[in-house]
């Protein structure tokens, strides 16, 4: 069984996050999840069902995994940002995206995020106030608690439903695959996010 948060913090912190989610409700504010993930030539299998005498399997690529990572800031009315790296997401990586989308911002956005290291490494922690004056607020959930944060939902969409069979046949058609389902991502391409509530 995976960890539980400690019910006093996560009880406290969904309470604080109820505020942006119905500010946001009002058009008061903008409100965005962002979490990484990212996609393999390794193939991707989430679930599968076999019969006892049956072996199933999934053909890789015979050469070595490839991979592209994402980074994301998804907002329950589809406004999305993103970027993406063959290379491994770090610390920096984070700052320079986050740096990247309060940019873009033309009004008080809440960014939710969880508490990932790289979320929350010390040059990440020391820019909070300046992006704040740039109109970006962090907010870090609680620990263990993924099922608060909406951008799970994109990757497991993008990965499950988005993505064929067929554009693994590459790194290539895997990459250019993916790029294209995040752009698509607001227009040709929306998920419909369960409105917020707490339990």
């Amino acid at each position: 069984m995976g960890k539980k948060p400690d019910k006093e913090l996560y009880e406290y912190k969904v309470a604080c996050l109820a505020v942006p989610e119905h500010l946001s409700e009002q058009g008061l504010i903008d409100l965005y999840h962002g979490d990484e993930s990212g996609v393999s030539t390794a193939g991707y299998c989430p679930y599968a069902w076999q019969h006892k005498d049956e072996d199933l399997s999934i053909a890789a690529l015979p050469i070595s995994r490839q991979r592209l990572n994402c980074f994301g800031c998804i907002s329950r009315a589809n406004q999305f940002w993103h970027a993406t790296t063959p290379k491994a997401i770090d610390g920096q990586f984070i700052f320079e995206q986050l740096e990247a989308f309060s940019q873009t911002l033309s009004k008080p956005a809440v960014l939710v995020l969880d508490n990932a290291r790289i979320h929350k490494t010390g040059k990440i922690r020391r820019h909070l106030e300046q992006w704040q004056q740039s109109n970006l607020y962090i907010f870090y959930l609680p620990p263990y608690s993924p099922h608060l944060n909406i951008a799970e939902t994109l990757w497991r969409v993008m990965k499950g439903k988005w993505l064929e069979v067929k554009d693994y046949c590459s790194a290539q058609t895997l990459f250019e695959a993916t790029k294209k389902c995040l752009n698509d991502v607001g227009t040709t391409r929306t998920i419909h996010f369960s409105p917020f509530t707490i339990n």
